[in-house]
């Protein structure tokens, strides 16, 4: 989507944690309607991105643009109204039924004290028909499994009804199956209702197969972004994960990238 108008925008962004940077000057942006997958190693920043494109992590220089609009001029109900968060997957405390714990996307559209609305049901009953868990509706999600919880999440977030959609990691510690399941469900929900989709993983298959895009992040700084044949190289995967891999053609077209055993690669070499 080169050349489209961007909807959310970090210009030179710097931020951290209790006096540490860990953002040095991002710059990056995504297009309205576009499927962005932000990868890097661990401790890149690409959390720290995350929390910085929502407002949550204040920040030490630059600005964050949404809709060419300063972040910091709208109120924390207007972000929500355009901006849809699901956080790694950490369960509840509270027995909420998946029912009302989806609801809770409806909360930006509420006034205080004020009662969730028969279209609001009618929205988070949308929502947990496009995630599969209708049958869920009554269950207690502290009963769920962690791919049904990440399914809840997401039909929270599908109820909230905004343009903008930023997962940190949503296939953390769910098997491979349901792995493809949940990003199955984001490319649709990203292909049929337009929503613009950021998401953090540490799947560089997953992340090339689906995203349109990647942004990879190193120490944080953005290391190189592109479309994910152009992205996904032995040479960044050895530069910014200090890895030896093959990459070759997945049978979708996409890039896949295999981890070499040690005797294959020149560290494992013997003398």
């Amino acid at each position: 989507m080169v050349g489209e108008k961007q909807v959310l925008r970090a210009e030179g962004v710097v931020c951290g944690y209790d006096g540490r940077e860990v953002l040095h000057g991002v710059t990056m942006g995504v297009a309205r309607g576009e499927f962005v997958g932000l990868i890097g190693p661990n401790g890149s920043g690409k959390s720290t991105l995350l929390r910085a494109l929502t407002g949550i992590l204040p920040l030490s220089a630059g600005a964050v643009l949404l809709e060419d609009r300063p972040l910091s001029s709208y109120s924390r109900r207007q972000i929500a109204q355009r901006i849809a968060v699901v956080p790694q997957i950490t369960g509840s405390i509270f027995s909420f039924a998946v029912e009302d714990y989806v609801l809770m996307g409806r909360t930006p559209y509420l006034g205080r004290l004020q009662s969730q609305r028969p279209s609001d049901l009618h929205i988070a009953w949308e929502a947990l028909a496009l995630a599969d868990i209708t049958h869920l509706a009554s269950r207690p999600v502290t009963e769920l499994s962690s791919g049904e919880f990440q399914r809840a999440a997401l039909a929270r977030a599908f109820t909230q009804q905004a343009g903008i959609l930023l997962l940190d990691e949503p296939t953390a510690f769910l098997d491979i199956n349901h792995q493809h399941d949940i990003f199955e469900l984001l490319a649709r929900f990203n292909r049929e209702q337009g929503i613009t989709v950021v998401c953090v993983s540490h799947d560089l298959n997953l992340a090339a197969q689906y995203c349109e895009r990647l942004v990879v992040l190193s120490e944080g700084r953005v290391h190189v972004e592109g479309p994910p044949a152009a992205v996904i190289t032995t040479g960044m995967i050895a530069q910014v994960y200090h890895a030896e891999v093959e990459v070759d053609t997945g049978p979708g077209g996409a890039p896949r990238v295999s981890l070499l055993p040690a005797a294959a690669s020149p560290k494992g070499e013997q003398p």
